[in-house]
C-alpha cells in the first residue's frame, strides 16, 4: 500500500460541528454550489449523497467512495468501483476549541514499479481531495 497525503489545512469550525457536517454528504452540495467558479474549477466534477462521493476522471471514469467509518476524528471512504483497491481518509485534529486541522489521506494498493509512474497524480489527487474538505467545510 502506498500512502499520499495532503498538507494539513486549519479550518476555524470545531472538530465535532466538521463531523457532524460530513455525516450526509448530501448537505455538502448546497457549499460546493456556493463556491466561487475558480475554486469549484479546482474541485471537478464532483457529487454526493449521503454515504458517497462520486467524482469523475478523465483517466479512470468515475469513482465512487463510500463512507465506512464517521467519527469526531476521522472520516474514512472506500472506493467501490476502483481498478485497485483504495482508501480516502480526512483526519480532523483540533487545533483548539474553535479550530480543527484538516489532513486527506489516500491509501492505494499499487505495485511498486507503478509507484513512481502514478505517485505524482495521486499525491495530485489527496491534494485535491484535502482542499475538496476544507473550503466545504
Amino acid at each position: 500500500m502506498a500512502k499520499y497525503s495532503s498538507k494539513p489545512t486549519v479550518i476555524n469550525r470545531p472538530a465535532s460541528s466538521l463531523a457532524a457536517k460530513f455525516a450526509d454528504f448530501s448537505t455538502l452540495n448546497d457549499s460546493l454550489a456556493a463556491l466561487p467558479e475558480e475554486e469549484r474549477a479546482k474541485v471537478g466534477n464532483v457529487e454526493f449523497t449521503c454515504d458517497t462521493i462520486k467524482i469523475v476522471t478523465p483517466q479512470v471514469g468515475d469513482i465512487v467512495l463510500k463512507a465506512v467509518e464517521r467519527t469526531d476524528s476521522r472520516v474514512r471512504l472506500q472506493a467501490q468501483n476502483s481498478p485497485v483497491p483504495m482508501t480516502l481518509e480526512v483526519d480532523l485534529k483540533p487545533v483548539s476549541d474553535d479550530s480543527t486541522e484538516v489532513t486527506g489521506t489516500i491509501d492505494v494498493d499499487i505495485p511498486v514499479m507503478l509507484r513512481p509512474l502514478v505517485g505524482p497524480s495521486l499525491q495530485k489527487a489527496a491534494d485535491q481531495f484535502g482542499t475538496l474538505f476544507a473550503n466545504l467545510a
